[in-house]
């Protein structure tokens, strides 16, 4: 598959609240941009080298499989972001970036200025309810918030919903209009690297309306285990009627220096899982037990 970036130029910058910061952009380039009309899609974000400013993108491999970048180059940074709003029409697409210390999306996003650039591509909606879906259960932390709150904004009239959001402090709450009939629980102060999450004992207490229903779930890819147990084997939900997203782990560099310790055998029994054909959610179950085993 060929890869094709296009080039975003910052517009406007708004700074939500005290813990996101929405950066509009547009340019001749994003016209027509091939979004999947997908509340939830995200696309990568292509940044400019730290410390040069200069773009470094990957190209097609000549041999037609997957891409590279030039020999003995420091490439640009390339991280996954939800797009928030997008008017193709316009050429204008909304990213909302999450602040925080460190990180390259974090800092670039806290200093960007209208003019600034960065290359995006490859959009890809992972939101998928059953055409017999009665109601909907929506759970992030302040990362899967940007996706949480154009879902929810998405919604037909006659949908009804409800929402459980997780963030650091009060004042990083929003308001999200929607059609649809759609109550929200905020959780204030745990979770997002602060504190422990609260967000699987939510959704665990929560009563489940009844008929046909959705889950999509979204944030710390540790902490959403706890609620994807809770709906595969606490309430016995089939695979297609959830979607659970990882967006990033807490103590990232930590988390992967002990995987990467992890003894052959344990690597060995992860990659047979991997490779068995089974069912996802099933390969889903064996690896998260075989991790957790690990301390991971």
């Amino acid at each position: 598959m060929s890869i094709e970036l296009r080039r975003g130029t910052v517009v406007e910058t708004i700074r939500l609240t005290p813990g996101m910061v929405r950066v509009v952009f547009g340019g001749r380039e994003l016209r027509g941009f091939p979004g999947t009309g997908v509340g939830d899609e995200y696309l990568r974000l292509h940044f400019p080298v730290p410390g040069t400013g200069e773009f470094v993108l990957p190209v097609d491999n000549p041999e037609g499989r997957g891409w590279s970048y030039p020999e003995g180059s420091t490439p640009s940074p390339c991280q996954p972001y939800t797009v928030r709003r997008l008017d193709a029409a316009r050429g204008e697409m909304t990213i909302d970036f999450v602040v925080h210390e460190g990180g390259v999306a974090s800092e670039w996003a806290r200093a960007a200025r209208p003019g600034d650039q960065l290359f995006v591509g490859g959009p890809r909606g992972l939101y998928e309810p059953p055409a017999d879906t009665v109601w909907h259960l929506f759970a992030a932390d302040a990362t899967g918030l940007p996706a949480l709150g154009r879902l929810v904004e998405q919604l037909p009239a006659h949908a009804r919903a409800h929402a459980i959001v997780e963030v650091a402090h009060e004042s990083h709450a929003q308001r999200i209009d929607a059609a649809a009939d759609v109550t929200f629980t905020w959780l204030y102060g745990s979770g997002n690297g602060v504190a422990p999450s609260l967000l699987p004992e939510a959704v665990r207490g929560l009563p489940l309306p009844k008929g046909p229903g959705y889950v999509w779930a979204a944030g710390e890819s540790t902490m959403l285990r706890g609620i994807r147990r809770h709906l595969r084997h606490g309430l016995g939900l089939p695979g297609h009627r959830y979607k659970i997203i990882g967006y990033w782990t807490h103590r990232a560099e930590e988390w992967q220096a002990r995987y990467d310790a992890l003894d052959e055998e344990v690597r060995a029994r992860l990659d047979s899982v991997w490779e068995s054909g089974r069912d996802e959610e099933e390969i889903r179950d064996e690896v998260e037990r075989t991790l957790e085993r690990a301390g991971l």
